[in-house]
């Protein structure tokens, strides 16, 4: 699947569902203590950023990034344009080998 189509899908994540009946959108409190009581249905053992400080710390500065997004429209249309030259970088890529397995394949 190419990566605009893996984009247009993930893009209608959640709109099947009205804002004002997504109650965690809508109330906080709410989200918290659900995010708790599912945190606390693991075993302590079993919980990854209990036993694996690296992934907690990569996950925190993934958090802080998403919220920087935010507050920060010029952070936002950096990254969109990077990811905008990244997608165009790999298309060229597919051509090149498909050109490539073209020319394979009639010589």
């Amino acid at each position: 699947m190419d990566r605009a189509r893996q984009r247009e899908i993930a893009s209608k994540g959640g709109h099947g569902v009205p804002a004002e009946k997504r109650s965690f959108s809508k109330n906080r409190q709410l989200a918290a203590e659900a995010g708790r009581k599912g945190g606390e249905a693991v075993p302590a053992a079993e919980r990854s950023f209990s036993q694996n400080r690296e992934l907690a710390a990569a996950a925190g500065r993934k958090g802080g990034e998403s919220r920087a997004q935010l507050f920060n429209p010029r952070h936002e249309a950096a990254r969109r344009r990077e990811l905008k030259k990244e997608g165009e970088e790999q298309d060229e890529q597919q051509e090149q080998d498909q050109q490539q397995e073209e020319t394979t394949e009639t010589a």
